[in-house]
């Protein structure tokens, strides 16, 4: 039944893009520049997970790689590489530069400072989940190095607008803002369609189980085609011919416990404490979590960087929140 198991993986980046041209023409003008030597403008995606944001940054930077000779990029997950040493250090390690670098005594200003000395070629730097840096202040840092460019992701724009000092935020506050809306059953069905085309036998899915891939995927293309994986796998073990309706809705959950699991391994030693609180609790106050919260962790952020925290979880549907900002309580996601 498979013929391709690669594209069936979430980090698989096609050949060809479907439903977001629109954003990829508006970053390709973006980073246009780099074809004639000069310098483009950072740029800063944001929208819901699974609208395409990261599969868009990575696809449209291998695409201007065709073009431009003198060209390295490097992805960075902020949420894993979210300190300001880790930051540097992934960066670095995109052009072979951490070879002599220790964790425990490189100095931090050496990191950039040897950053500051590449430039054998024009360097693109895509951060995702920009908002979990620990130190933005290294976004100020990396805005100053004449041939490197940012391309920032994030879910949200006042995540990471919001918690910029004035210097930083009067250098990017005019960057080009290209915003990504969850896709619509139509956009899912085809890109399910695809996915199963370049992975699987021409037989394996049809049209009505792509719907109903895609009716519970729900807008998100990392559930669509984690659903699509899980319920191939388990077509696959039992030996069956074609990929059946309730093969698919046994594949649901197993795929969104995936997600969330892969989720919840990214998280901060912060946001897994105030996450293990909501989920022990049925429902908690605001007030009644951040006293627990505090009770559990030595150094403990303050009320805004907690509510930050929890934001972030919402996001990623890991918890729910009820009620108005001062009388607001968390839930587990069920």
């Amino acid at each position: 039944m498979i013929t391709n198991a690669r594209v069936l993986q979430p980090e698989f980046i096609p050949q060809e893009v479907k439903h977001r041209s629109a954003e990829v023409s508006h970053l390709s003008d973006t980073l246009r520049p780099i074809m004639t030597e000069g310098r483009p403008e950072s740029s800063f995606l944001y929208g819901p997970s699974g609208a395409g944001k990261t599969c868009i940054a990575k696809y449209t930077v291998k695409q201007l790689r065709e073009n431009v000779v003198d060209l390295n990029y490097q992805y960075v997950n902020c949420w894993e590489d979210y300190s300001r040493f880790k930051t540097l250090y992934r960066i670095l390690d995109g052009i072979n530069e951490t070879w002599d670098i220790h964790r425990q005594s490189t100095p931090k200003d050496e990191l950039l400072e040897r950053l500051r000395q590449y430039d054998d070629a024009h360097y693109v730097v895509i951060l995702d989940e920009v908002d979990q840096l620990q130190d933005k202040k290294v976004l100020y840092d990396l805005h100053r190095i004449p041939h490197l460019t940012m391309i920032l992701i994030a879910n949200r724009e006042e995540d990471v607008f919001s918690l910029l000092d004035e210097r930083l935020y009067s250098r990017l506050q005019n960057c080009p803002r290209i915003r990504f809306n969850n896709y619509d059953l139509t956009e899912l069905v085809s890109i399910i369609k695809d996915r199963a085309r370049w992975g699987l036998r021409p037989d394996a899915l049809t049209q009505s189980e792509m719907e109903l891939i895609a009716d519970h995927a729900a807008g998100d293309a990392r559930a669509a085609i984690g659903i699509l994986r899980n319920a191939t796998r388990m077509t696959s073990q039992r030996e069956c011919g074609q990929i059946k309706a309730d093969l698919i809705r046994e594949a649901v959950p197993e795929a969104n416990s995936e997600i969330r699991q892969k989720t919840t391994d990214k998280l901060t030693d912060h946001q897994q404490t105030l996450y293990d609180i909501i989920t022990d609790s049925e429902e908690i106050s605001g007030g009644d979590l951040y006293e627990r919260y505090c009770s559990k962790v030595d150094s403990p952020k303050t009320r805004r960087t907690m509510r930050n925290y929890l934001s972030k979880l919402e996001q990623y549907n890991l918890v729910v929140a009820s009620g108005n900002t001062k009388g607001r309580s968390y839930s587990p996601q069920t």
